[in-house]
């Protein structure tokens, strides 16, 4: 019989979520967007919350009503193609971007504030660290949701809280006019900002994470794993929307004090440094420090379930220390390079992750699923693939970009969406008329 979790384990359940969510891109983006964005901040604000938090919402509640991820997505096209973008999510928001991120943003705002001379040497033992912590903590998912929903998010919540309150009631500057390309599209900049969050990739691994845990709980019954799951996202949905808004109004009301910042973890130690004094570093530490460590631990649990699925000979544990090892050695390329580098590659895979989570919602309006499932990935790539050479500024391949730029958004690299809309009214649009033809 399948049991059911008490009202504290559902916003446990839920503020884990948010934690594994809430991690180094969630911090360092949003201020940054809003110190550009300006007086355009509203519209900037809202197409980063659309792909921020609307994604990893209903890409959560896609899981729920699909009863998996991916594969589970995908299980009408050949077995490859399900594996294959599997493979692929998981490796970008695993160990090769999003996962060493958390530790490289967690060394840059969380310890060197406080070394006297930060080099490779510190950089290398404190990554090496945080990644032994959140190995540690990932090799016992069983007890994930209670180390994470009921210790380290609660403390992250009171923080934030602090962080989020002063930035509204203590604003340092005046909001300055908005810079490129935040000018023209702040809605459509704003949007592909929140890419760089890689939360809706983040969305079909968590959602799968979850669903285990809730087994492992003794919900059996899908109907309740679906419920608790989407619970768990609205309140995962409406805590990543209270920290994007503050530190987006946090990083318009820094305009001086953040002026020539790099990213956005400069202007939130400058804010923190001015109205907290030194006791703000530590607030701020500690802040980025949790965040950085509850989405890594979700990261590697995610990616080391999927690895010992693939590859059972190797145990799920063995998987979490080869992740950590890895997810270890990246995170010294540097910041700045792993950003660079994983630019084009979320310009490919986001389109896809996006045409699945549609897909999701119109499988029960749609009678040929199989073809326009098909159809919305291979637009999805071939559009993905346009945009991510154009972003990685091929020279060579130019030429070819330029010929499919009367696409509809081509510009703004959403080329996708309107091929994705186009689609799946193509394909209720069949399943309308069916009864009908047949009956002719």
């Amino acid at each position: 019989m399948s049991k059911r979790l008490t009202t504290a384990d559902t916003l446990s359940l839920g503020f884990m979520v948010f934690a594994f969510f809430l991690g180094a891109g969630n911090i360092i983006f949003p201020p940054m967007a809003g110190m550009l964005a300006g007086e355009n901040m509203p519209l900037a604000m809202s197409g980063f919350l659309m792909t921020a938090v609307g994604l990893p919402l209903i890409g959560l509640i896609a899981v729920a009503k699909m009863g998996g991820g991916v594969l589970t997505m995908t299980k009408q096209l050949p077995a490859w193609v399900g594996i294959a973008i599997a493979l692929g999510i998981y490796i970008v928001i695993g160990p090769a971007f999003a996962a060493p991120r958390t530790g490289l943003v967690a060394y840059e705002i969380g310890m060197v504030p406080f070394l006297s001379e930060a080099g490779d040497l510190s950089q290398w033992l404190y990554t090496a660290g945080f990644f032994i912590v959140a190995l540690l903590l990932a090799l016992s998912p069983g007890k994930l949701m209670d180390v994470v929903g009921k210790v380290l998010t609660p403390a992250l919540i009171v923080l934030l809280a602090i962080l989020a309150v002063s930035a509204v009631i203590d604003p340092q500057d005046p909001i300055a006019a908005a810079s490129d390309p935040w000018i023209d599209s702040p809605l459509t900049t704003g949007f592909l900002e929140g890419y760089m969050t890689m939360d809706a990739l983040a969305s079909l691994m968590f959602g799968m994470l979850v669903v285990d845990m809730l087994r492992r709980k003794g919900i059996t019954d899908n109907a309740d794993v679906a419920r608790y799951l989407s619970i768990a996202a609205v309140i995962a949905a409406v805590g990543l929307a209270a920290v994007y808004i503050s530190l987006f109004y946090l990083g318009a009301t820094s305009s001086v004090l953040g002026a020539g910042a790099a990213n956005g973890g400069v202007i939130l130690a400058a804010y923190v440094g001015q109205v907290f004094g030194e006791f703000g570093k530590v607030i701020l530490a500690a802040v980025v420090t949790l965040a950085c460590l509850t989405t890594a631990v979700g990261l590697l649990s995610a990616c080391s379930e999927y690895f010992n699925e693939l590859a059972p000979k190797v145990s799920y544990k063995a998987w979490v220390v080869i992740n950590a090892v890895v997810c270890a050695l990246v995170a010294n390329v540097g910041l700045s390079q792993l950003i660079a580098i994983s630019i084009p590659v979320l310009f490919i895979v986001y389109p896809i992750a996006m045409a699945l989570i549609v897909f999701a919602f119109a499988k029960p309006f749609i009678s040929q699923t199989r073809p326009v499932l098909a159809a919305l990935l291979i637009s999805a790539v071939f559009v993905g693939t346009l945009s991510a050479i154009k972003v990685a500024g091929i020279e060579a391949l130019a030429g070819v970009v330029e010929l499919f730029s009367f696409l509809p958004l081509f510009d703004q690299h959403m080329a996708w969406a309107p091929l994705t809309v186009v689609i799946i009214i193509a394909g209720v649009f069949y399943k309308r008329n069916q009864p009908q033809l047949v009956a002719e």
